[in-house]
C-alpha cells in the first residue's frame, strides 16, 4: 500500500519523545508496563532501555530512531492492520516501520503474550 508523501514525511519529523507517552499511557491504562513497553521497543530496533531514554532526551525524531536502529530480523513478520494500513503492504520503508512499532504497542495493549508479541511462538 502506497502512503502520500506528506504522510510520510509527517510521520518521520514526528519525535519519538512526543510519541512515547502515548504508548505509555495506552499500554497502562490496559494494565501492562513500561517495562513490557520497553522490551517490546529492545526487541524491535535493538535499543536497550537507557538508549531509548538518550533518544528521548535527544528529541530524536523517528527518521533518526529507525536510522540509527538495529531493526530485528523478524520485524516482517509483524501483520496486521493499524491506523487503517495493512503494515506488510506498505512500501515507504520508515512508514512501515513506524507502523510495526505501533502494532506492537496495539497487541502490547490488547493483552497478547509477550511470546507471540515478540513473534517467538
Amino acid at each position: 500500500m502506497d502512503t502520500t508523501q506528506a504522510h510520510n514525511e509527517k510521520i518521520a519529523k514526528l519525535t519519538f519523545a512526543s510519541v512515547y507517552p502515548a504508548y505509555l499511557a495506552k499500554v497502562e491504562k490496559k494494565g501492562r508496563t513500561k517495562e513490557e513497553l520497553d522490551q517490546v521497543i529492545t526487541w524491535l530496533t535493538g535499543y536497550s532501555t537507557a538508549e531509548q531514554q538518550a533518544l528521548i532526551e535527544e528529541k530524536a525524531t523517528f527518521a533518526t530512531f529507525f536510522q540509527r536502529a538495529r531493526l530485528n530480523p523478524n520485524a516482517s513478520l509483524i501483520t496486521g492492520v493499524i491506523c487503517g494500513y495493512r503494515v506488510e503492504e506498505i512500501t515507504h520503508p520508515l512508514t512501515q516501520q513506524v507502523r510495526y512499532l505501533d502494532k506492537l504497542v496495539d497487541e502490547l495493549a490488547k493483552g497478547k503474550t509477550m511470546e507471540k508479541i515478540l513473534r517467538t511462538t
